[in-house]
């Protein structure tokens, strides 16, 4: 049992000074290729062995003879070793470098296809990894291309949208100054409207801006929708009685609901208004809003009678700056349309009205939808009971 024990002992420190040794080269290696790495563990444990057994054999006292054939088979054992080490080494680093290639490829605006062939599992690991940011960053990439020429859009409708009513200002300043209006008191009360639009324009664009920049601070407090409701139809029935739509709001249920009364209240003003605007003299604008079939979410919506959205446009009425396709002019009074669908969603023309609305609700971490019913379209706000206020 003794000399087992100093055999042990004997192998132990051998095999500890070729540890060491190898420890510090793997340390000097480190930042060079796998392969070298590899080849530098199968020596570490090839050497290792043989000075285990070089010490064990001094010990004993080996003849040369034995001592000898002892060292021949370690050295076989190391080729073998080696070329087992650089040839997965050199595989390893193959894969790797096809990996690379593959990523650089994704990263210069492709996107990521695995090199084809079987690899380690850290690899395919990683090749995963790559694949799924490949496509959250095509994706962004995809929002980065729409919300630009959303924006490119906007610039030019709102280029366009303030051009008309300053036009008509200067014009119906000039006539004034130069004493050729026939009657000032219409000037003076169309320049007050054009005013009015354009500071209603100006106040979309901030409000927008607000929404974009995540500096949209909610102070909600809880309170019935059916108030909310009930307040927002007071202040868009003069409007409805203009355009002669009726209204009607009597499938609202008093759901609690929590969230910031002046936005909420923005959101069905701009609803409410859109819905009036695209709907046709005698028509009807219906408003309801009732708890969700699970219970822990309110669905507010507003029914009108546009004639319905294109199926092709639906995807983007809640986009910044989307309009259809008629031309960029103010929504003609009642009667003066069909109520079509095509024209501007709210506010003063610049298509920014619904694009509110939806930055609003999400700041309340509900959602905004938009569906054709037969004679019209509804617009669906789902909010939680209990809205997760954003600051």
């Amino acid at each position: 049992m003794k000399d087992v024990l100093l055999i042990a002992l004997f192998a132990l420190g051998g095999a500890a000074c070729a540890g060491v040794l190898g420890a510090g080269v793997l340390r000097l290696v480190r930042r060079r290729s796998v392969a070298v790495s590899l080849a530098v563990i199968a020596g570490v444990t090839v050497t290792a062995m043989l000075a285990g057994t070089l010490a064990v054999a001094e010990a004993m006292f080996l003849s040369p003879h034995d001592l000898g054939v002892v060292t021949l088979v370690v050295a076989m054992a190391a080729v073998v070793s080696l070329a087992t080490a650089l040839l997965l080494g050199r595989w390893v680093v193959a894969r790797s470098r096809e990996l690379s290639m593959a990523a650089r490829d994704f990263g210069d605006g492709g996107r990521f296809a695995a090199p084809p062939g079987q690899t380690t599992a850290e690899l395919e690991a990683l090749s995963r990894e790559l694949a799924a940011t490949s496509d959250r960053l095509a994706a962004s990439r995809e929002r980065e291309r729409a919300l630009e020429a959303s924006r490119r859009e906007l610039v030019a409708w709102i280029s366009h949208d303030l051009r008309t009513p300053l036009a008509g200002l200067r014009a119906m300043s000039e006539a004034l100054e130069d004493g050729m209006a026939a009657d000032p008191g219409r000037y003076h009360r169309q320049i007050r409207t054009e005013v009015e639009r354009l500071n209603t324009m100006v106040g979309d664009l901030f409000e927008l801006s607000r929404i974009h920049a995540g500096a949209l601070a909610l102070s909600p407090s809880r309170m019935s929708l059916y108030d909310l409701v009930a307040e927002a139809l007071s202040g868009v029935d003069p409007l409805a009685r203009e355009h002669g739509v009726r209204l009607v709001g009597e499938a609202v249920e008093r759901v609690p609901v929590e969230v910031d009364a002046k936005e909420m209240s923005r959101v069905l003003a701009n609803l409410l208004v859109n819905a009036i605007r695209h709907t046709p003299a005698d028509g009807t604008v219906a408003i309801a809003a009732d708890a969700g079939a699970d219970g822990g979410v309110v669905v507010l919506s507003v029914t009108d009678g546009c004639g319905g959205i294109p199926a092709e446009d639906l995807p983007r009425v809640f986009d910044t700056g989307w309009r259809g396709a008629v031309a960029r002019t103010p929504v003609p009074a009642a009667g003066a349309g069909t109520g079509s669908r095509a024209g501007a969603p709210v506010g003063a023309g610049a298509g920014l009205g619904l694009a509110i609305v939806r930055g609003i609700v999400e700041a309340h971490a509900g959602r905004t939808a938009v569906h054709n019913v037969p004679g019209g379209c509804r617009f669906e706000v789902t909010l939680p009971v209990t809205a997760a206020a954003a600051s």
